[in-house]
């Protein structure tokens, strides 16, 4: 029986999966130049607006990175039709450098969140970000917990 080639949503989930993997899981940011598009946008209400295309991207990777060096994703569902791609996942890291004014504090957190991109031409042209921010400042001690 012959194997059906790829489609287009499962082509732009394994560039979304490399995304995680290779950009936030390993730190390698020369990816990005390759999977962030020239014109790339970010939504995302908790992080400040740092422009477009893959220099905002490697900006944004490397904020988090730093804040967190053991930043780990792991990706719990991936859905993807047409042009775009949805992810639902679980990130896990030590803070051990500032983030926006919060001096390391050396706890482990754990955040949830959904990634929805949309693509073309095998490169990340547009992501809706909508994480726990709350329940991160929560856990680093910059909010007090509800309750």
């Amino acid at each position: 029986m012959p194997v059906a080639a790829p489609t287009l949503a499962e082509d732009n989930k394994a560039v979304i999966r490399r995304l995680f993997e290779e950009v936030w899981n390993k730190g390698n940011f020369a990816l990005i130049d390759e999977i962030v598009a020239p014109n790339f946008t970010n939504h995302d209400p908790a992080t400040p607006d740092l422009g477009r295309g893959p220099e905002a991207y490697r900006q944004l990777a490397t904020r988090y990175r730093m804040a967190f060096p053991d930043l780990h994703f792991t990706i719990e569902e991936v859905v993807a039709e047409g042009d775009k791609v949805a992810v639902r996942y679980t990130s896990r890291g030590t803070h051990q450098s500032e983030l926006s004014g919060i001096a390391a504090t050396g706890k482990q957190v754990t955040v949830t969140g959904t990634f929805i991109s949309r693509l073309a031409n095998g490169q990340v042209e547009e992501s809706w970000v909508n994480w726990d921010a709350l329940g991160l400042l929560q856990q680093l001690g910059a909010v007090p917990a509800i309750g």
